[in-house]
């Protein structure tokens, strides 16, 4: 993926669990295994459904640590009777820019082994090891990075509601802290929260500023609006904030911010930003996001085909999310999309409305025939 990437493709296809899976190994470090799964409904429906109804899944992710090293993570978590589950294996591999392997560990039904030389703890098989290996300071960063991915699924409802205040160092998933988090930009970062009105200002022309404001024990938003024949402002509550509105103001703080900070998210992936925007608002948004991950790695999925028009090939990365018997494929664009696109015959969002947008097929078999099985792993170790 890119520094701005999108996911497109239908209903079902498994845009929103591609980044869930990335959410579920965020949730499974930061607060325990069995949290992550019981909040999806249980192992049974976390793992992956197909023919013979297999009761294992895993997952496995490369991270860019730094232009000199990147990590290779993975784990197989075990269904069991009665709803349990264990974590089959699960391994971490530093690798240098050269190949070789800075440090690695690995683990195997409950037994945890390292290269470092030295006995670390016992591995327990309800949690996820890089927990206890974080501790070691050649795991961190890993462990860092993982942590530090943010999901969005903004509710209206949720922000409209008086908060309770807390730290506002996040927002959260639904935006429900947003008041906090406004609050902490205000006070820390002020010129952030200044180029964010300007954003939503251009998506909603008439908010002249936002703020937060407390109400007895509680907070929440107020918006300052241009009203016609009053020559200051009018101030509304996010109560009287349309949908739209809250969920551009949303969209644009989950993305920006922790810009320009050393604890930054690495990651935010946010599902369907253009929902409830006006199609005008596109290309403001593009914009904001594009500024956003000069600092941090977007990803959003969408169905806009305004917003794909924003789409630049120079400097975003476009994946077709397809679903085939069951299997969701993701790739690149088809050569004759992007084809299509470069030479400006049709535009992102046009191929969209026609349903055009395809894979590319050599990408898939390209990925196919990489080696994700970790068989070789434990030979290694």
């Amino acid at each position: 993926m890119g520094r701005f990437t999108a996911l497109v493709g239908r209903n079902g296809s498994g845009k929103s669990n591609f980044l869930d899976a990335l959410r579920f190994v965020s949730d499974g470090l930061q607060t325990s295994l069995d949290h992550a799964i019981r909040a999806r409904g249980g192992v049974n429906e976390v793992r992956r459904r197909s023919t013979g109804h297999p009761h294992n899944f895993e997952i496995r992710l490369f991270l860019n640590l730094s232009p000199a090293e990147f990590a290779d993570y993975g784990f197989e978590i075990a269904g069991q009777e009665k709803g349990g589950f264990a974590v089959k294996w699960e391994r971490l591999r530093i690798v240098k820019g050269n190949g070789s392997t800075a440090a690695e560990f690995y683990v195997r039904d409950g037994q945890a082994k390292s290269s470092l030389g030295m006995n670390i703890p016992p591995a327990s098989a309800d949690r996820l090891y890089l927990v206890t290996a974080a501790g070691l300071p050649e795991f961190r960063a890993t462990y860092d990075a993982l942590l530090s991915m943010g999901f969005y699924n903004l509710n209206p409802e949720q922000m409209k509601e008086n908060q309770i205040p807390d730290a506002g160092e996040l927002l959260r998933r639904d935006g429900s802290n947003i008041a906090s988090v406004v609050a902490r930009l205000n006070d820390d970062r002020p010129e952030l929260k200044q180029r964010i009105g300007e954003y939503l200002r251009v998506i909603v022309p008439d908010v002249a500023s936002f703020d937060r404001v407390a109400l007895g024990a509680r907070e929440t938003l107020v918006f300052h609006q241009q009203v016609k024949g009053s020559k200051h402002p009018w101030k509304f509550h996010a109560a009287s904030m349309s949908d739209g509105t809250l969920r551009a103001l949303g969209i644009l703080v989950a993305s920006m911010q922790l810009s320009g900070r050393k604890d930054a998210i690495r990651l935010t992936g946010i599902e369907e930003p253009e929902t409830a925007l006006h199609p005008a608002a596109a290309e403001a948004l593009m914009s904001a996001l594009r500024e956003a991950a000069e600092n941090t790695q977007i990803v959003i999925t969408t169905h806009s085909p305004d917003l794909l028009d924003e789409f630049d090939q120079d400097q975003d990365e476009l994946l077709v999310v397809r679903s085939e018997a069951g299997l969701t494929l993701i790739a690149r664009a088809s050569e004759l999309n992007r084809d299509a696109i470069k030479d400006h015959l049709y535009s992102p969002g046009e191929l969209l409305r026609m349903d055009q947008l395809e894979p590319d097929r050599e990408d898939i078999e390209r990925q196919k025939t990489l080696d994700f099985g970790f068989e070789a792993f434990e030979a290694s170790v």
